[in-house]
């Protein structure tokens, strides 16, 4: 396993965010809140990032929130590198990290050059994104990648019982989400067909009946990037959504910091920490550490208190599921370039981070990886093929009585697993 480590920026980013679903509900019925934006104001001065999440935090139990945050002021690491004003930066040129930048850092520049024809990664999520399809024609056409339409039969949109015109409402929130979504499966696996399935509403129920509809339609590669908090129905949502032997779905392990969310904590899926990606001096040409902005704001993780432990976990200090089993890039200050044109929030190119980049980038990875074996759990791929991963060593998501739960080490730890991708070697299998 390749060791990775950078010390934490001391002058920590600080947004107001609800720590926990529970109380994020709780917090908004008696206030009305819809959206936990950064509360820092933007200095064009200096390279502080602000942002804002893209979705309402879930109102009632059982209801998901997506886990993209939109980047609203400020320097991004992308900008900095490349001399980029926060003055001079807008909505009509990328100011995240694109393709290259994602390539390069998790050993894939040959990978997605030469593999994922004929694979469909599908993307599951709430409410229509009316401009789904024109958005990713631009993303693509920015960095030369190759056109996925409808037309040439690489794009579908469906709703959550795969019709391609009774589809879902369109929310603003959740178009933003969707244009991360397809761009980060754009960036990583540019071969691939993509499935977009909308589910009716942010409901676990209608989020999971898409993610059934994304298997029925033939994709071996599902991306999930919401979550919400655990309950004790968790388990029978396991058996009736997340349960594919030979499908690799992803979750997003959440934004707020140290516990766990679901459905990260179920054990049929690969749970996707989030990461703090910069360029270094390294022989690899980069570096990571555990993305956190404050004790509730960043990566999530943690151990579950409902679902069983998968075997090929064997970690001891959590008797049940922990999450997460492996990382990508997920600060915003470190974030991805997005184009997204849809509502109020959509005035073209955009930085975005949250574990919802994260998600879908460890699924296009998958995709490029190859097919996964009949009956096999894709999640335990990367137990079996550590030394294929970046281990990320240095930072914390919080505090926590076991260390590992929250903090980075040598080895598994909760918020970045057991690493991130270099190459392909551990999603095989």
């Amino acid at each position: 396993m390749r060791t990775t480590s950078s010390t934490p920026p001391t002058s920590r980013l600080r947004w107001r965010r609800v720590a926990s679903a529970v109380t994020a509900t709780a917090a908004l019925l008696l206030t009305g809140l819809t959206t936990a934006t950064h509360a820092q104001a933007a200095d064009p001065s200096t390279s502080k990032v602000t942002w804002t999440r893209s979705c309402a935090l879930p109102r009632h139990q059982g209801e998901m929130a997506c886990n993209a945050l939109r980047v609203t002021g400020g320097r991004t690491a992308f900008q900095q590198q490349h001399g980029i004003s926060a003055k001079a930066a807008d909505a009509s040129s990328p100011s995240g990290y694109g393709p290259s930048d994602l390539r390069s850092a998790y050993g894939l520049i040959s990978a997605a050059a030469s593999n994922g024809s004929g694979r469909t990664i599908a993307i599951v999520d709430a409410y229509d994104d009316p401009n789904a399809e024109s958005d990713l024609a631009a993303y693509r056409s920015q960095y030369g990648l190759p056109a996925c339409t409808t037309a040439n039969g690489c794009f579908k949109k469906v709703s959550q019982t795969g019709s391609t015109t009774a589809l879902p409402t369109a929310d603003s929130g959740w178009a933003g989400e969707i244009s991360l979504d397809l761009d980060m499966a754009s960036a990583v696996c540019p071969n691939c067909h993509i499935t977009l399935v909308e589910a009716k509403s942010a409901s676990m129920a209608n989020l999971g009946t898409a993610v059934n509809e994304a298997v029925a339609l033939g994709a071996k590669y599902v991306s999930n990037s919401y979550g919400g908090g655990e309950s004790s129905s968790d388990a029978s949502y396991d058996s009736a959504y997340f349960n594919h032997p030979g499908v690799a779905i992803t979750v997003s392990a959440g934004d707020a910091g140290y516990g766990a969310e679901y459905p990260a904590a179920s054990k049929y899926v690969t749970a996707v920490g989030g990461t703090r990606l910069s360029t270094s001096s390294t022989t690899r040409g980069w570096t990571e550490s555990v993305w956190r902005t404050s004790s509730t704001e960043g990566t999530g993780s943690g151990c579950s208190a409902y679902d069983t432990k998968p075997t090929w976990q064997t970690d001891t200090g959590c008797t049940k599921r922990m999450i997460a089993d492996v990382s990508a890039v997920a600060d915003p200050a470190t974030g991805v370039s997005v184009y997204d044109t849809y509502g109020a929030d959509g005035q073209g190119w955009a930085t975005y981070g949250g574990t919802s980049a994260s998600a879908p980038i460890i699924a296009s990875v998958y995709a490029l990886a190859g097919t996964p074996s009949t009956g096999s759990y894709p999640a335990k791929f990367p137990y079996a093929n550590t030394t294929a991963l970046n281990d990320v060593t240095s930072g914390s998501n919080g505090s926590c009585t076991t260390s590992y739960f929250c903090t980075a080490r040598t080895g598994y730890d909760g918020p970045t697993g057991l690493g991130t991708p270099e190459g392909l070697g551990a999603f095989t299998g």
